[in-house]
Formats: structure tokens, sequence, C-alpha cells
């Protein structure tokens, strides 16, 4: 698994030229042996690739972490006060006050939005993993903070850069003094989804607009009791959605919710079946978005009932799905710039990665890699994707 480590040291030593795809510049390469690129730039933004270290306390690794991915960014024409997005992924719950810690001094003020959850790294000493989205420089990045909520927080409510918007991952408390609010899942969610439209609407957005989301919740039976309370928000072309089973930093909190927003029109696909009839569409989510020149994918699993057990063959199937779902939403291979691979256990990632590089060759979109849990029976991999052209 060394190939999936980064430090300051590997981000240096892989300068490399710049690669072009039809929808996507390759601006930081990964290098001969790992499964991503750092950075790759598509249609405005810079997305960079799970970023860890493998030596010292969170604090010490927080700090390697950020670093690291400042020296890619620059590589890439932006800089650290440039990310409007970061998703922060913690070994160990309690680790999470160190890693704000060292945040704050890396963003004492204007911080990105920020979701922070629990999961598996693929590095065994990694105890931090942070993913980034930046604007390059010179970029429009307007920090949005509704009237009357707290600016305590170590991360900004949303951010808008053109037409798109991020939001942090939501929780259930209240925005005006960070209290949490307990309640079952059912009860969270609807204060999320709550929360979630007042910042939209803060943004000049509705839930209209929600192109993507991701959604983390603590315990797989709370999964219908989530979707009862999430799915009222989206009558029409639900965004695509990946929903995993984390830990979550704070005790209280059963979900987390980060939404990606977009003014344009936007067009739902569904994958289609093996045999190329139209696939059947979900009341929860749809397969991929398209909005202006980006297509935002569904977390896609591969399990079925000849591949159980099978990490390679389950991500060799989701594949071929998200293949099915690039061509109908007329999109292609070349055009994915970035991802999240979600595995339930770590100790298949090669198995995975084995089946991942025979799609991408040596054009890698970026991506970041965690062990979670899955709410589709007996899966084992999902895998998200954002495509542009």
């Amino acid at each position: 698994m060394k190939g999936s480590i980064l430090t300051v040291t590997a981000v240096l030593a892989m300068s490399g030229a710049a690669m072009q795809g039809q929808g996507r510049q390759i601006t930081v390469p990964g290098g001969a042996t790992l499964p991503f690129s750092l950075a790759v730039k598509a249609d405005g933004l810079i997305y960079v690739a799970g970023t860890l270290a493998q030596e010292g306390d969170i604090k010490a690794q927080t700090k390697t972490v950020l670093d690291s991915i400042g020296q890619t960014l620059t590589k890439s024409g932006s800089s650290l006060a440039n990310v409007v997005v970061a998703h922060v992924y913690v070994k160990n719950a309690a680790d999470a006050a160190g890693m704000t810690e060292v945040w704050r001094t890396v963003w004492p003020k204007n911080a990105p939005t920020r979701t922070t959850v629990v999961g598996k790294l693929v590095s065994p000493n990694a105890l931090v993993e942070i993913s980034a989205i930046a604007v390059p420089t010179g970029a429009e990045r307007v920090i949005v903070t509704p009237p009357g909520w707290s600016t305590a927080n170590p991360y900004s409510y949303a951010i808008r850069t053109g037409d798109t918007l991020f939001t942090s991952g939501v929780v259930a408390r209240n925005t005006s003094d960070n209290v949490a609010i307990e309640g079952d899942m059912a009860t969270q969610t609807k204060a999320v989804m709550d929360t979630a439209g007042q910042l939209l609407k803060a943004a000049g957005f509705g839930f209209e607009h929600v192109v993507s989301s991701r959604v983390y919740i603590n315990d797989v039976a709370g999964f219908q009791d989530m979707n009862r309370s999430y799915t009222p928000a989206f009558p029409k072309d639900p965004p695509a959605r990946a929903t995993v089973v984390t830990g979550l930093p704070g005790p209280t909190y059963k979900i987390e919710v980060a939404l990606t927003a977009h003014r344009g029109a936007k067009q739902a696909f569904t994958t289609p079946a093996a045999d190329g009839t139209p696939g059947k569409p979900s009341t929860t989510l749809s397969s991929a978005i398209k909005v202006g020149n980006r297509l935002y994918l569904s977390g896609i699993l591969g399990n079925n009932a000849q591949n159980k057990g099978d990490m390679k063959a389950q991500a060799s199937e989701a594949l071929v799905r998200i293949g099915r779902t690039l061509t109908a939403a007329g999109f292609s291979w070349t055009d994915v710039a970035d991802g999240i691979v979600y595995i339930t256990d770590i100790s298949q990632f090669a198995a995975m990665n084995e089946a991942y590089r025979s799609v991408f060759g040596k054009q890698f979109p970026a991506r970041a890699t965690v062990g979670t849990g899955l709410v589709g029976a007996d899966g084992l991999v999902e895998i998200m994707f954002v495509a542009s052209k």
C-alpha cells in the first residue's frame, strides 16, 4: 500500500508535465505507482486527491497533509487560500480536535467548507486524510454566512464560485449557538434538511439546484428513516448521492450531509440495464445529474448474486455500470476528474485497484479512498465520480 501514501517529499518528487484529457487537465500526475492523479483541473475547479502522511501525531500529520495540498495547488495555479471544499477523514474521532487546532492556523479566517467523518485509511500509520477542491487564483470565492448563525466554527457554511455552491457537512445543530439537536435518525435528518434549506436560500439557491449529495450515517439501521426525512426535499430529479456508514466526530450526531448545488438547468440520467434497455429511476437519487459541463454521478455499487465476497469482481462491475452511465449522459472515462472510493475492507485495497487501473490506464482522476460501511446488502465497494467537459 505504499503507493497510496503521500508526503511532502512525495509531492515534491512528482512534478511532471500536465496531461490533457478531453474534459480535464492533470496538473499534478500521481507518479508511476499511484492509481490517481494528485490534482486535476476541469471546468474552473481544481480537484486535489486524498492526501495522507505517515509519521507523527494528529497535529503533525495534519500539518504535513495541508502543506502537501498547498504545494500541489501551487503547481496547479492556486493556493490554500483558494480552497472551497475540504473532505476530512480522521481515523479516530478523538483526533478531530487536534486536526482542527492545526486547521485554524492555516485558515484563521475565510476557511473553506469542511465535512469531517471517521473512516479507516489505506495507510496503517495515517491518522487523517484530506481531499480538496479549489478555484484558480483570482477566481470568484464568495463565503456565505446566513444572518444570526454562529461564527465560531472553523469552516465556512457554504462557498459560492460562479453558479456552483458547496456546503459544509450539515449536522443536527442549532445554527445560532451550535447546541446539538438530539433525537432519532428521522428527527436529526429533518433538522439537517431544514438547516440546509436555510443555507441554500441565504446563498440564492434552493433544493431544486442541488446536484450532488454525500450522506454519512452512523448506523445502517437508520437508513430508511433517513430517506423518509431526506426525499421530500427533492420531489423531482433528486441529486446524485452516496450514502455510507461512518463514525461522526460529535457523539450525539447520527447524520451529516454535504451538498453541491448549481444554478444551471439540470438533466437527470438513470444507469441503463446491461442489455441496453432503460434503467428504473429511483425516488431517492439520480444515477447522474448533468449541469453545464459537469456530470455528477451517484455512488455506484457492483454487487450481485455472482460476486458476493469478491472485491475485485464488485469493483469491476461497479465500473461497468458507471461506464454505461457515462455513455448515456454523453461522457467518457477521459472526462472523469474526481472520485471517492468507499471500501468496507481496507485489506482489499489492492484488489479494488486492480479493477480500477484497467479502466483508466494511466490518465487517472484525482481520488480519495476511505474505509466505511455501505448500505447495500453484501456490497464491498462504492464509487462516486465527477466528470467534466
